[in-house]
């Protein structure tokens, strides 16, 4: 039987993207934006984006789309006008290649060549120094404790102020909590605090950890101008299975008292990583999809840091996942939806080359993606040992997922698809948002994505969980970026307010514009349209104190 995302229609005479994935000029100082439409007036903040907006330097080129030099947006709307600005983060990476004219710091997928300048014997053993983390940060915006991080997945973060986009402070996590790195995608208790993801490798194995940082300490620390992760602390700490082959994770799920780390058959070679710069193989290379590790869920409750309710085992079948759209407890089950693919090689494909191909080769690479689709798992909190073994455990009147003993202690878990035959036109989707300052980690119904009827999104999306009818904003030849909900004062209802995305189009150059949608019908509002060129971006958020 064909997968979900097999059934999606293939691609033909797709439309080249490269224009999309050229190096741009930052525009440091706000300049105005042509409004169409009626931007509401009671919108007041910034839109800040972050992703790859520097591809090359002096005569060497990035191998890879997620190691171009992080490039900072920001949109800053008031009284129903708008302005843009951007710059180029001033990370170590970014000036010391600026400096010397050419890639001298290794990226993901590309790895930086010894300098020809020194001779033949300091180059050779310039080849068995361990590679220094990059803080290209061109990820994420995230706040820690009320200040403004870029990060991305390797130690290091750079504060930054969200107004004028200056680059500040340097932060290495591994100053304030012993963990190699953390990830982009970290999230947000109703008190303030920091929850994230980060791991620790050494002589007693590789461990996931589950990190807080606390909130600011009003008014002590309110006006101090620094990086503050002063009370970082780790939660909980997960032992891989094998110390040499842990799993990538790009981000993690979080309800109102657990954290659920996906456990994905991704697997990174560490002994590879500690060779591939003497093979002279990119960081990508370290990472392989082998589906027959399946797929583990482990609960920690966040406030005690206890490893899942019981000693039980969730498995579930191989897959790939990304981007959790959400997750709740209801009636003693912890509820997660979640963007999932069932083959997890596409991470290294996204090479600029790939990218960039002309119409009719990119049809051949598109059609060799795996589709990402909606999913929803079940977890059951309270499991009795003496449970008869395959009776399903979900007892959710409106959930189709399973959840089955397979032997004692240990629970094995089909999903349900959180679509219809509908959404596969669409090429499936990724990026999900939620009104998340009201429903993250609670009972919701809503959530805003991009389409990927081509390489890179085509089309808007929402999705009601409870019926999974779709609502779908697409236009020919335009490409929206990650669709972040902004919630109307006084809002009465889930889906009350507005959708803001990023639009860029290789059809026409200073063409792109920021798009309005009404969040409950999800029709055009207005836009904004940008003098500038923009490259595609990555993830970005709305704020409404800059």
């Amino acid at each position: 039987i064909l997968g979900f995302w097999q059934r999606c229609p293939q691609g033909s005479g797709l439309e080249s993207l490269a224009a999309l994935l050229s190096s741009v000029e930052e525009t440091p100082d706000p300049i105005p934006t042509t409004i169409k439409g009626t931007i509401p007036t009671w919108i007041k903040g910034s839109f800040l984006r972050n992703g790859p907006g520097k591809f090359e330097f002096g005569e060497e080129s990035y191998t890879h789309w997620f190691d171009g030099m992080a490039l900072m947006h920001r949109f800053h709307i008031q009284e129903g006008n708008v302005t843009y600005s951007s710059r180029f983060l001033r990370s170590d990476s970014y000036v010391s290649n600026s400096e010397k004219n050419r890639i001298v710091v290794s990226e993901f997928g590309t790895l930086a060549m010894p300098d020809p300048c020194k001779n033949i014997f300091a180059r050779f053993f310039s080849r068995f120094q361990v590679p220094k983390a990059t803080d290209n940060a061109n990820v994420n915006f995230v706040k820690y404790k009320g200040d403004y991080y870029v990060s991305t997945e390797t130690n290091f973060m750079r504060r930054v102020d969200p107004r004028s986009l200056e680059t500040k402070e340097k932060v290495d996590w591994s100053q304030y909590i012993a963990v190699n790195s953390a990830t982009a995608h970290p999230h947000y208790g109703r008190d303030g605090s920091t929850y994230n993801m980060g791991n620790s490798y050494g002589r007693s194995g590789f461990f996931y950890h589950i990190l807080r940082v606390p909130p600011r300490d009003e008014p002590a620390d309110a006006t101090a101008d620094s990086p503050d992760l002063s009370g970082a602390r780790i939660v909980c700490s997960i032992r891989a299975p094998e110390s040499r082959k842990p799993s990538y994770y790009h981000s993690f799920a979080m309800s109102e008292n657990y954290v659920v780390f996906i456990e994905q058959p991704i697997k990174m070679d560490l002994l590879k990583f500690m060779l591939y710069k003497i093979q002279g193989k990119s960081f990508h290379r370290i990472m392989s999809w082998q589906p027959q590790y399946g797929t583990v869920f482990h609960l920690v409750n966040r406030h005690t840091g206890e490893v899942g309710p019981s000693d039980v085992k969730y498995r579930a079948a191989a897959m790939f996942t990304l981007h959790q759209i959400n997750a709740f407890e209801e009636n003693g089950f912890l509820v997660m939806d979640m963007c999932c693919g069932d083959n997890g090689e596409i991470i290294g494909d996204f090479t600029l080359e790939n990218l960039r191909r002309g119409s009719g080769d990119i049809d051949k690479f598109y059609n060799s993606l795996c589709r990402n689709l909606p999913r929803r798992y079940v977890l059951p909190l309270n499991v009795d040992r003496q449970a008869p073994l395959d009776e399903n455990l979900v007892t959710l009147h409106h959930c189709k997922a399973t959840a089955k003993m397979i032997k004692p202690g240990e629970v094995y878990m089909t999903h349900e698809e959180l679509h219809d035959a509908e959404l596969l036109q669409y090429g499936g989707l990724e990026f999900p948002q939620i009104n998340y300052e009201e429903y993250n980690g609670r009972p919701y119904r809503f959530f805003y994505s991009c389409g990927f009827g081509h390489v890179f999104a085509d089309s808007l999306l929402k999705m009601d969980v409870h019926t999974k009818e779709l609502k779908v904003w697409r236009h020919p030849g335009l490409y929206p970026s990650e669709p972040v909900f902004v919630a109307s004062p006084n809002a009465a209802e889930e889906d009350d307010g507005v959708v803001l995305s990023v639009i860029v189009t290789p059809r026409k150059e200073k063409s792109t514009f920021l798009l309005v949608l009404d969040a409950k019908t999800f029709t055009e509002l207005g836009r904004a349209e940008v003098p500038v060129d923009i490259p595609c971006g990555t993830h970005g958020v709305f704020s409404n104190t800059c």
